[in-house]
């Protein structure tokens, strides 16, 4: 570590960390933008697959099968979201610990002589 060897005053070393820190938190966030588009863009394809399939059914078949499908697909559909959920809050939670460890490892532990 560059700041090991210096006191808090040094500017030079304090303005690196801050750089430092920074590119993590700009890296995390991109990320997290990342996966958030691609859970929007699998969640409405999904939907609309559903949608087409369920409109599809109602022309074709008997209201008894349509119900039984309706109910078949929203529980498909409601699985998916909760993974998605999963996956995003996985995705949030683990970028902000690393923000955490960077920033309490640049800006808390370097002042030791």
């Amino acid at each position: 570590m560059l700041a090991s060897k210096h006191n808090c005053s040094g500017v030079v070393v304090v303005v690196v960390e801050i750089v430092v820190v920074v590119v993590v938190v700009v890296v995390v966030v991109v990320v997290v933008v990342v996966v958030v588009v691609v859970v929007v863009v699998v969640v409405v394809t999904e939907v609309v697959i559903v949608v087409v399939v369920v409109v599809l059914v109602v022309i074709v078949v008997e209201e008894v099968v349509v119900v039984v499908v309706v109910v078949v697909v929203v529980v498909v559909v409601v699985v998916e979201v909760v993974e998605v959920v999963i996956v995003v809050v996985v995705v949030v939670v683990a970028a902000a610990a690393v923000v955490v460890e960077v920033v309490v490892d640049k800006f808390s532990l370097h002042c030791r002589s």
